[in-house]
């Protein structure tokens, strides 16, 4: 059975005898297909949410294991949160089809070798981690293969492709965004893609979340590798805390640059000493440290 990507699109059959701005039109109208796809996966989403938090915190791993442009869209946000969220190396681990080579040509013949998925996910998966499959038509060798390796190392499986109809029993949880035809047949660097970006980035992000490494809507967990990304920090604290920039930023020259403890100490009225202890005990997440403390003024709690 062929994969929906794989369909013509009879909304684009006249898209090459279009004006400049009619076939942006009509590119644009059919993206606007994919949020509403992806709403109707994210309960299915939720769960693999919760299994890679599971994972992290038992001191496993998250792997993407992906081809083309699915594998390419694992690498970019596994690359993101380390920035973003302190996460630590080797949190989210991110697997080309073809290798690093790949991830700058195409490599096409690599997403067809079902046995190095499976031999590169017997390799790096250990019991308890979670590999989530990337694959637009849900049938890529490569990934079905990773997907049984990591499944006979003991791994939990996720596969994520714009195919609602599974071949077979391919994961644990499985998210199959339906975003129909492609705009140009098979061309699934388009919405097929964009689904697979958009459900990554609320799956690591959520995940994120769960772990304590936001606090409200703020990324306290910043790790500061530019000048723009130092002024964030201060940024940060004084929207969290709405106190002045100069004492924020003696909070966080005191905190040796760590946002989650200068927040503490400043919203706790807390020795910086005495926030660091209380982060620790409750597991990095600012609230239940604050809780610690019992002094999270409710008026900087939102």
């Amino acid at each position: 059975m062929t994969s929906p990507t794989e369909a013509r699109n009879p909304r684009t059959r006249q898209i090459d005898r279009l004006s400049t701005t009619e076939i942006l039109r009509l590119i644009n109208d059919e993206d606007l297909h994919v949020p509403t796809a992806v709403t109707a996966v994210l309960d299915r989403l939720a769960i693999a949410v919760d299994l890679a938090a599971e994972a992290l915190r038992g001191g496993g791993r998250v792997h993407y294991f992906g081809a083309g442009s699915s594998g390419r869209i694992g690498f970019m946000d596994a690359a993101e949160l380390r920035p973003t969220f302190s996460a630590p190396d080797g949190w989210f681990c991110a697997h080309q089809a073809g290798g690093p080579e790949a991830l700058l040509r195409a490599v096409e013949a690599a997403e067809d070798d079902a046995a190095a998925g499976e031999a590169e996910a017997r390799e790096c998966v250990r019991r308890g981690d979670v590999a989530v499959g990337l694959s637009a038509s849900g049938r890529t060798p490569y990934v079905l293969g990773a997907l049984r390796g990591a499944q006979a190392e003991g791994g939990h499986t996720v596969m994520v492709t714009a195919n609602p109809n599974p071949a077979g029993d391919v994961a644990d949880v499985f998210v199959g965004v339906d975003t129909g035809p492609e705009v140009i047949a098979g061309s699934t660097r388009m919405k097929a893609a964009t689904a697979q970006k958009l459900v990554l980035n609320a799956f690591s992000t959520a995940v994120m979340i769960r772990l304590g490494r936001v606090y409200s809507n703020l990324m306290v967990s910043l790790v500061a590798t530019n000048a723009k990304l130092r002024n964030r920090m201060v940024s940060i604290l004084m929207e969290a805390t709405g106190l002045g920039r100069r004492e924020c930023e003696a909070a966080l020259v005191a905190a040796d640059g760590e946002v989650k403890t200068a927040l503490v100490s400043l919203l706790g009225n807390a020795e910086i000493a005495e926030s660091r202890r209380a982060l620790r005990s409750s597991h990095d997440r600012v609230r239940d440290a604050l809780a610690q403390l019992s002094a999270a003024p409710e008026a900087h709690a939102s």
